[in-house]
């Protein structure tokens, strides 16, 4: 994926969250997905991240391939996000994988009637 085209993603996903309220103040797990066509490789690139992230699952899909979900705590700005899934992409590429994209999950505010 084209490091041009990834950032004009991240770029449209971070407006949307601030439209939506997100709390950039405030430092949130990240989540970074990739997917292999194996476990062995989905695994050896979560390993490579021990210590630095959250969390890291590995999950066989329906279709046979292992997918990848690895979350960092971190603050949700275009800097942080970008060069986290610089090395993210660095890692998991040479094991025959692909990444595919980042997202955060936050709570709505609530609206009063």
């Amino acid at each position: 994926m084209s490091n041009a085209y990834q950032e004009d993603i991240s770029t449209l996903l971070l407006r949307k969250m601030k439209e939506g309220g997100f709390d950039f103040a405030a430092i949130h797990p990240i989540e970074f997905y990739a997917v292999f066509p194996d476990e062995h490789r989905a695994r050896a690139a979560a390993g490579h991240f021990r210590g630095e992230s959250l969390n890291a699952q590995v999950m066989e899909r329906p279709d046979g391939a292992w997918h990848l979900e690895l979350s960092k705590l971190m603050y949700a700005t275009h800097f942080g996000i970008g060069e986290f899934e610089h090395d993210f992409e660095s890692v998991v590429e040479p094991l025959g994988g692909e990444i595919e994209g980042w997202g955060v999950k936050h709570k709505m505010p609530r609206h009063q009637a």
